[in-house]
């Protein structure tokens, strides 16, 4: 068994239980945002939203420059964190593919060389079919897709990712097994689906919410311990707080999310993971970053500390025992 979260022990000591601690440390010149995604991806619009929030309210005297290095499902930008142990004036934006994309690939970089600093939002995961689809509910789409193993194409983006990594789980909970497609990313999954090329996607809110306002595609459950916020109607009759949890719609999943992390190199003192800590906890309780949430339908979940050490872990387990079984970790 892979052992990849030890390293987060040292990085706990530099924050406070379930808040962060305060710090003299301060940066010096301007601080460089490394984005492990391409202009106008999840990742590109989170960082840029986090810049936009600490220019606008003055949190760090320092300017903010964004580069985006989203090569290799972001380990292009990982790597580059990598190579740069010690300098406190680089923040990498991310997901879980910070600490996941190893075990898939053989690559310049291992977890342990990074510093875990936020996660402050959680992407949901929703079950999505063609609005003209004859299946209204999560339930009587599984009971199809069972009686007719690998003939329903369930699209994702990118293959040995949060997608198929979804769908593999799944398959386990429900006995439904799906061809699975994978995309340049989730707004080509988006338009697959609304095309009727494939029968089903588990694209994030934010992903399918054109389509879904459109007419062309509908959600039947989000994997979600709770429903959605919002009381917007996306549509004539729905909005994101009328889909149920698919653990209330039959499938025994009580939740899958995706962290939006932020990290540091590796070597770096612990005052500058607290400040850095600090400063995106005050983002985080800005209008700004709320109205950011609210648009993209996401959790506003900010963790820092032990409580995000907890959270990495336990999120590793369990997707590397879904790798592991697949067979896709690298050896």
């Amino acid at each position: 068994m892979l052992k990849k979260t030890s390293w987060l022990l040292a990085t706990a000591t530099a924050l406070t239980l379930g808040g962060v601690a305060q710090a003299d440390w301060k940066p010096s010149k301007p601080v460089e945002f490394v984005v492990t995604s391409a202009p106008g991806g999840g990742t590109d619009n989170f960082a840029r939203v986090v810049q936009s929030v600490i220019a606008k309210h003055k949190l760090m005297d320092q300017s903010v420059i964004v580069t985006n290095k989203g090569g290799g499902s972001g380990a292009e930008g990982f790597i580059y964190t990598k190579m740069a142990a010690g300098d406190t004036h680089k923040l990498t934006f991310g997901t879980n593919n910070a600490y996941l994309l190893p075990y898939v690939a053989k690559l310049a970089y291992k977890p342990d060389e990074l510093t875990p600093v936020a996660a402050m939002a959680l992407d949901e995961f929703l079950l999505w079919v063609k609005s003209d689809s004859p299946y209204k509910d999560a339930k009587s789409y599984i009971d199809a897709v069972k009686a007719k193993p690998d003939s329903f194409k369930m699209g994702g983006s990118q293959s040995k990712d949060t997608d198929q990594t979804l769908t593999s789980l799944i398959q386990d909970a429900t006995g439904a097994k799906f061809i699975y497609v994978p995309f340049q990313g989730g707004g080509a999954a988006g338009v697959q689906l609304a095309g009727g090329h494939i029968d089903s996607n588990t694209n994030n809110p934010n992903e399918n919410a054109g389509q879904w306002k459109a007419g062309a595609v509908t959600p039947l459950c989000v994997f979600s311990p709770t429903r959605l916020q919002g009381n917007v109607k996306v549509t004539a009759t729905m909005g994101w707080s009328d889909i149920p949890t698919c653990k209330e719609a039959g499938i025994p999943i009580d939740k899958f999310q995706m962290p939006r992390t932020v990290w540091l190199p590796g070597g770096v003192p612990a005052e500058t993971v607290a400040y850095y800590a600090d400063v995106l906890k005050k983002v985080s309780e800005t209008p700004e970053w709320k109205e950011y949430i609210e648009r993209t339908s996401q959790t506003d979940r900010f963790l820092a500390g032990a409580d995000l050490k907890t959270f990495i872990a336990d999120d590793d387990a369990k997707n590397r025992k879904v790798f592991e079984k697949e067979g896709w970790v690298v050896r």
